[in-house]
């Protein structure tokens, strides 16, 4: 992997973990644990039947403080073979899929110096096929670490998963368990890419891993250097990265589904994904201040890496829709050619636009893209970005903010959120505020007021779709987590990934319908 000038790690470094196959974890759907298992973990209520394992009585678990509340897990010692936990669903009435996720999630963090695991779900009201999937993201999920960089790192890799289930489930379970893990892989695809250091991914870094992920699950990729980014007009992302010694990559996919999953189409429905991928962001001339947000700027990519990892997962889970996506890749820095408070971009398509923050950076590489994603005719596009701190503070860092221009497709990027425990918001796209991004010198300003940062920002995307549905994902809250918290682990969490499988996986063309207030 090339680092410019200043090679800092071997050539069989591999920034993502994730795609080593000895890293793979082999999860099995059983009756009975497996031999040599390390840990087993059952899946409580606060009333019923105890486990026949479970040899201590309720009211001695409550006395240690294990009420089989949602979130509570116990480790009951033995004295041979494989360690007992307990963890907690609440009522067994109540179980939720975000509930189920989040104790399987719990149960994994709390066997987390365990290689080899186990979980029995017990009796849960959802669909067995469900049970399998939500078991297996959550346990791989929250088993997550980078530790790419980090020789010393004392993580224990999962190895091994057994869910242990009744034999008339096991196929049901087992299909869900495939779906599960294909999801969980992709999410922490994305989760690698953003918790790699800046100097060990490059744009053009990304750009090669695309190719080679693209060559593998029969995704066409196209990438287009500095020379024809030049040809192609793209004045927002050359704008961003004339600060850079490195080159700018614009990352372009598709994927076409099996004739034979869409035979009953007339053709595919056509979904266009576009995500940020400023591989650093220093703010450029409008320098950032040295703060942790700072720090985290090596995640500005987030967008980009939920989309490439969306993206790697359709052909396995049998996506009918096609899906062109476009990842806009450079860093922005400051130096003697960057770009400086006043210039003028020349938007793909001829849009122009005044700079009034160098720090605005994400909406001018994503306002190109967005053009060129128009320009594939997509029955709708959608765009992820970690754009604005406004979204953050509105939201907190468990809820993205979702705008658009076409309520049926928001309430499809909700649902597919809800499926995924990716929280969306929509936030108003109010056009009482677009006199803010108005210019003397351009057709408008990268820049609104001084509230309502999120809208502005969103309302700036919106000059570049046309009449196309569009929605837009501002993920700058949620693309990290401060610390382990049920299936997001410390660091980036990957947000977006696979709530974008889930509404490729479901997306269906709709009118327009009336503007979203």
């Amino acid at each position: 992997m090339s680092l410019g000038s200043h090679k800092l790690i071997p050539e069989s470094f591999s920034a993502t973990p994730s795609l080593d196959p000895a890293n793979a974890v082999g999860v099995l759907v059983v009756s009975d644990v497996s031999v040599g298992l390390d840990a087993v973990g059952f899946l409580v209520g606060p009333t019923g039947d105890l486990p026949d394992a479970v040899t201590v009585p309720r009211e001695a678990l409550a006395g240690l403080g294990f009420d089989a509340e949602p979130g509570q897990s116990l480790l009951v010692p033995q004295q041979s073979g494989p360690q007992l936990y307990l963890v907690g669903t609440g009522p067994a009435d109540e179980i939720t899929d975000a509930i189920l996720r989040d104790a399987a999630a719990t149960f994994a963090r709390a066997a987390h110096r365990h290689p080899r695991v186990g979980l029995h779900p017990g009796v849960v009201p959802l669909p067995a096929e469900r049970v399998g999937q939500l078991i297996t993201e959550g346990v791989l999920l929250a088993r997550y670490r980078y530790t790419a960089v980090k020789p010393s790192s004392r993580h224990v890799p999962l190895i091994s998963l057994d869910i242990v289930v009744e034999p008339e489930q096991a196929g049901a379970v087992a299909a869900g368990a495939h779906r599960g893990e294909i999801l969980a892989r992709a999410t922490n695809l994305a989760r690698d890419l953003a918790n790699t250091p800046p100097s060990h991914l490059t744009a053009t870094d990304l750009a090669d891993l695309a190719v080679r992920l693209g060559a593998n699950r029969d995704l066409e990729s196209t990438i287009f250097d500095k020379a024809q980014i030049i040809e192609l007009g793209c004045g927002g992302l050359l704008g961003v990265n004339a600060g850079s010694v490195e080159e700018p990559r614009i990352i372009k996919l598709v994927y076409r589904p099996d004739p034979a999953l869409a035979a009953s189409q007339a053709r595919p429905a056509r979904l266009a994904f576009v995500g940020k991928g400023i591989m650093y962001d220093s703010g450029g001339i409008s320098l950032k201040p040295s703060d942790p947000m700072h720090l985290a700027m090596k995640m500005d990519m987030a967008g980009a890496a939920a989309v490439l990892g969306a993206l790697a997962a359709l052909k396995d889970l049998g996506c009918t829709s096609q899906v062109t996506a476009f990842l806009m890749c450079t860093d922005n820095m400051p130096s003697g050619s960057a770009m400086k408070l006043g210039d003028v971009l020349h938007i793909r398509g001829g849009t122009t636009v005044e700079v009034k923050n160098t720090d605005a950076e994400g909406r001018l590489v994503m306002s190109d893209a967005l053009v060129l994603a128009g320009e594939e005719a997509p029955d709708a596009i959608v765009d992820i970005a970690t754009l604005t701190g406004a979204a953050l503070m509105a939201l907190g860092q468990h809820t993205a903010a979702v705008f658009g221009t076409s309520q049926p497709l928001v309430d499809q990027a909700v649902a597919a959120g809800r499926e995924s425990d990716e929280s969306l918001w929509q936030l108003p796209l109010e056009k009482r505020y677009r006199v803010q991004l108005d210019s003397e010198v351009a057709d408008l300003s990268n820049m609104g007021g001084k509230y309502a940062g999120a809208t502005t920002a969103a309302l700036f995307l919106a000059e570049f779709v046309g009449d196309i549905p569009w929605a837009h994902l501002d993920i700058a809250g949620t693309m990290q987590a401060d610390k382990d918290e049920s299936w997001r682990s410390q660091g980036a969490t990957g947000f977006g990934t696979r709530l974008l499988l889930e509404l490729a996986l479901r997306f269906t063309p709709a009118d327009p319908g009336p503007p979203t207030a």
